[in-house]
């Protein structure tokens, strides 16, 4: 009996050593298969990035300095241009979810075909170029454009609003683009809901209204924070809508780093507010981890 048991014994250890070195194994295996894109992100991402940061401490003339980040700090213009940067980025996020919600939500309870349809609708933006459509709301949205024209024909107002070259239309554009970028990531979580929750909600006595805020609303903040974290940091660094549609009134961190380098030639001060804006960045997603910590950011968190 004794043997049989230490024979059985040494069996589970071999097999127990056999799937290690398989798992070993298939980990080397998968690492291997990732080499080329890892080293894809270590060229194009990680080397910019540390080039970025090593122009930011000196000047043109290669002297190292710290003249470039005492500019941030003392001037007053930059500690605006920031604000302008936040107070867009967080205006457009939430407009986007206000409107990216219900549409998503609606689209989910579609059939596959029907949702297909819209979910075609929703990504033709995407099809278009990004300078072609803000163009386009500029020729809509000016003095003499389709939406004053009409709204004046119609009388709703009796003269042209100012729709462009200030914060209206350059919130007006980004939303537009922005859009496709949380209704997505909301679509796919609010369809990953096992419907039959709802029905036990149901079941249990819950009307449509306690049903959806004590059961679909948790299920769904997964997609809803991968949205808005998702449109939030790509508002951070738009350059071409807020040029284009706030006409040189609503100038973000984009702008100005443009302007050093198209304008003054200063790659140490461009450099330094990318460093700045990617710390800030990198900060609010650990804020953001935090915060949505005890379920998935893109899951459907069952």
């Amino acid at each position: 009996m004794s043997a049989t048991v230490q024979a059985t014994a040494s069996l589970s250890n071999d097999h127990a050593a056999a799937l290690s070195k398989d798992r070993l194994i298939e980990r080397w295996l998968m690492l291997s298969l990732a080499a080329p894109a890892l080293l894809l992100v270590l060229v194009c991402l990680l080397v910019p990035v540390a080039w970025l940061f090593y122009m930011s401490f000196y000047t043109d003339g290669g002297q190292a300095t710290l003249v470039n980040y005492q500019r941030l700090v003392e001037q007053p213009s930059y500690a605006r241009i920031f604000w302008t940067t936040f107070e867009v980025s967080v205006l457009t996020t939430g407009i986007c979810a206000v409107l990216g919600y219900p549409l998503a939500y609606f689209m989910s309870q579609l059939s596959t075909r029907a949702a297909n349809l819209c979910m075609i609708a929703v990504l033709l933006p995407f099809w278009t170029s990004l300078l072609v459509r803000t163009y386009a709301w500029l020729v809509l949205l000016q003095r003499s454009g389709l939406i004053n024209s009409w709204g004046m024909q119609l009388g709703l107002w009796s003269e042209p609003l100012p729709l462009v070259n200030n914060m209206a239309g350059t919130l007006i554009g980004m939303v537009h683009i922005m859009l496709p970028f949380i209704v997505l990531p909301l679509y796919g979580s609010m369809r990953a809901i096992d419907r039959t929750l709802l029905q036990a909600a149901a079941n249990l006595g819950a009307g449509p209204v306690q049903s959806f805020w004590r059961v679909f609303l948790p299920l769904s903040l997964p997609g809803l924070t991968g949205g808005v974290l998702i449109v939030f940091i790509l508002c951070l660094g738009f350059y071409v809508t807020p040029e284009v549609l706030g006409g040189g009134r609503v100038i973000m961190v984009s702008s100005r780093i443009a302007s050093d380098i198209d304008t003054f030639l200063n790659w140490g001060s461009a450099s330094a507010l990318g460093a700045v804006l990617l710390v800030l960045t990198f900060l609010l997603l650990w804020i953001a981890s935090r915060v949505a910590k005890g379920f998935s950011l893109f899951g459907a968190g069952h």
